[in-house]
């Protein structure tokens, strides 16, 4: 027996009858990003964990931020973490099948595999960015999607930044004709849209110093810059500009140009994010002689989708000043506003949304309050401040969540596509699209 019913013209089907309990097996975790998923409970996933993972830092790190969750003071989690350790850990795991779905975060060359070998198996799989770090590993990814659809499981990556609460106004502004007008085509010297990121090495997760893992340093095993956070940032650009509509990677990709460059970690740095004096043999070739070690941690591309122009950029530096995090700038140009995030100290390091026009009638400001009293049947409380440029969105604390609550919504929009089977078209063909760019940008940069 199924139910159905239509939210804002769109039909949904729910399955009546009880689906099947999600449980959850974490494989090789090795970056915070698995627990996070943790951090949260969720009614229709069981509580008891299956983890499969080499014994070592990574897994006891891993373990440590679940103990956490479970005995914090307030919203504490209660997760019961079974361990297998054995060195047959991934053989193990698609033997056993403890449960439905794996979850991985961790090293990036050893992912893509993974995600492979489980969809094979009969598993789902909710994977970490980046899926894939090369253009071999894209190859990969094409062969799990399509095991994945016919074997009719869900293969997804966790796209966190969707949830962003400026992120998600920016995209419901530019679709408001009367405000943004339409998307321009832009140029490759002022794109029609521009997103740039700023991350730490040294960062707080969870409340305490995060402690790297030594092979994050090295980009055989993470993955250069212009393939890892980049995903984000090329996600967003066909989230926000194309809403709804399928990105074919062999017709409406094409690159300009693209750059890595690296930043370079001390030896003393080194030992205070990984905890470790010495550097392990396989850093030895990005040292000189006084062991610093280059990290090709930085990327840029400039691209052509559908025709428009983007450019995106991630940089990392070593630690932020104090009072400063990670940082997130983003401009979309309309064709009667300019839609901007910025996160700079005018902004106290938080991201703000500014509508910015030359238009400055009062006809204007009465379609744009008319926009944002619309906006608040879904937002309620977000309203504007003017200023010499156009206006300040105002947005409500209970709306800014932040980085680690994210993973929470992500998990739940996962774990509802899971139940109902409902996971949108253009999902699919927009992951390829998406690792196409950053592993082709990657293969453009490397030649230079």
């Amino acid at each position: 027996m199924r139910s159905r019913f239509f939210v804002m013209g769109t039909l949904f089907t729910l399955n009546a009858v009880c689906q099947q309990p999600v449980k959850l097996i974490t494989l090789d975790p090795g970056h915070f990003h698995a627990a996070l998923v943790q951090k949260s409970m969720y009614p229709q996933v069981d509580p008891t964990v299956h983890v499969y993972a080499k014994k070592g830092d990574d897994l006891q790190m891993h373990l440590d931020k679940i103990t956490g969750y479970n005995s914090a003071a307030s919203s504490a989690t209660h997760w019961k973490e079974v361990v297998y350790t054995g060195d047959d850990y991934l053989s193990r795991m698609l033997q056993e099948k403890k449960g439905n779905v794996v979850v991985l975060a961790g090293n990036n060359q050893l992912k893509t595999d993974y995600i492979l070998r489980s969809v094979q198996a009969g598993f789902n799989v909710f994977a970490d960015k980046p899926m894939v770090i090369n253009e071999k590993g894209f190859e990969q990814l094409k062969q799990a999607f399509a095991t994945a659809e016919k074997n009719k499981l869900l293969l997804y990556d966790i796209m966190t930044e969707r949830y962003e609460i400026t992120t998600v106004l920016q995209r419901e502004l530019s679709m408001q004709p009367s405000v943004f007008g339409s998307l321009q085509k832009g140029t490759e010297t002022e794109p029609a849209v521009t997103k740039e990121s700023v991350h730490h090495f040294y960062k707080y997760v969870s409340g305490a110093v995060l402690t790297r893992p030594a092979w994050f340093m090295d980009v055989e095993q993470e993955g250069e810059g212009i393939v890892d956070v980049t995903t984000h940032l090329v996600d967003l650009v066909q989230w926000e500009c194309f809403p709804g509509q399928v990105i074919d990677y062999k017709n409406d990709i094409h690159l300009s140009s693209a750059k890595s460059w690296p930043t370079i970690i001390s030896k003393p740095e080194f030992s205070e994010l990984t905890k470790m004096n010495a550097l392990p043999s396989y850093l030895k070739k990005y040292t000189d002689a006084k062991e610093n070690i280059k990290v090709m941690c930085n990327g840029e591309i400039n691209y052509t989708i559908k025709g428009v122009h983007a450019k995106v950029s991630v940089v990392w530096n070593y630690k932020a000043p104090d009072g400063t995090g990670d940082t997130h700038y983003s401009i979309m140009r309309g064709t009667k506003a300019n839609l901007i995030i910025r996160q700079g100290g005018e902004q106290q390091y938080k991201p703000t949304l500014y509508i910015e026009t030359t238009d400055h009638s009062a006809a204007c400001e009465k379609e744009v309050q008319a926009i944002i009293t619309k906006i608040n049947t879904a937002y309620k409380g977000v309203s504007l401040k003017k200023n010499e440029k156009g206006w300040e969105v105002m947005i409500p604390e209970s709306f800014k969540e932040g980085h680690e609550s994210h993973f929470a919504r992500v998990t739940e929009k996962y774990l509802g596509y899971l139940a109902n089977h409902n996971m949108p078209a253009w999902e699919v063909p927009n992951m390829l699209a998406k690792y196409y760019t950053t592993t082709q940008a990657q293969k453009l940069a490397n030649k230079k």
